[in-house]
């Protein structure tokens, strides 16, 4: 099957303008990106996408030994970009999925023009022995893993309004409760101890683009000394905090958002 198929590509914006992408996190798809993609769409052709195992992508290409580690997620990204034939791409990668670009644009530089990183977090567990703040011990993790293989809905339930933060807006918790229990929960257990497993630390000073890291001034997830550690790793790399609270700043605050990947993209390199 063609990648725009199995992952359910969609484009929209300028034709012929500079393509931004947007990549989603763990227990989302492309929908989670429809508030900022008005914006960037007046000037930019944008291209959106569900990796296999979210959203409305192709179940069927799901493998468990590809999607263990993040190199199978950019493959999906990569296959897509050969399959449009992109390049010079602004990739926008939401949590995770800011690894993912790293990991992709080391492959095959030549797709990549520039990065977001949106609430990035190369490594979610603390590492007393260097100092690294990720906001998690190894036990805090191994705890997740165990609740979510034991009851993924109930998991759901319990961490989406966590993770979105904004205790005053419910429905945007609901929505992420809503996203996380859409999806299989097989699936959905592999991308999860790839995403809080994965150390890509010493991949961040690999970066050899212009890099933006958008963090939220609280984020129970990516805390801020994620964000100053994710920018002091990746050479000439800009940090923005954005006043807003929890992980997924593209729905709590969407025009903050879209405004600074859309200055950033639209930016002379």
């Amino acid at each position: 099957m063609d990648a725009v198929s199995r992952n359910n590509v969609t484009v929209t914006g300028q034709p012929g303008a500079p393509v931004i992408m947007l990549a989603h996190g763990f227990g989302c798809d492309q929908n989670m990106w429809r508030l900022v993609v008005p914006v960037l769409a007046e000037r930019f052709q944008v291209v959106l996408f569900d990796y296999v195992g979210s959203g409305r992508s192709d179940l069927s290409a799901w493998d468990q030994r590809r999607y263990a580690s993040l190199d199978g997620y950019a493959t999906d990204v990569l296959d897509i970009c050969t399959e449009l034939d992109l390049s010079e791409v602004v990739f926008v990668g939401h949590s995770v999925s800011a690894m993912v670009g790293v990991v992709a644009a080391a492959r095959e530089p030549q797709r990549f023009g520039k990065l977001v990183m949106v609430a990035p977090s190369p490594c979610y567990i603390d590492d007393p022995r260097t100092g690294y703040v990720g906001g998690f011990s190894a036990a805090d993790i191994d705890e997740l893993l165990e609740s979510l293989d034991s009851n993924y809905l109930g998991w759901s339930a319990a961490m989406a309004p966590v993770i979105m933060g904004n205790p005053d807006r419910p429905e945007l918790g609901q929505e992420l409760t809503n996203s996380f229990c859409a999806t299989d929960p097989g699936m959905a257990a592999v991308f999860a101890r790839t995403t809080f497993l994965s150390d890509s630390r010493s991949e961040l000073a690999s970066v050899r683009v212009p890099t933006l890291v958008l963090e939220c001034a609280q984020d129970a997830i990516a805390p801020r000394e994620v964000g100053a550690f994710v920018q002091a790793a990746i050479p000439g790399s800009r940090l923005v905090t954005l006043d807003a609270t929890g992980h997924c700043p593209q729905l709590s605050a969407p025009q903050a958002t879209a405004r600074e990947i859309s200055a950033f993209a639209g930016a002379a390199r």
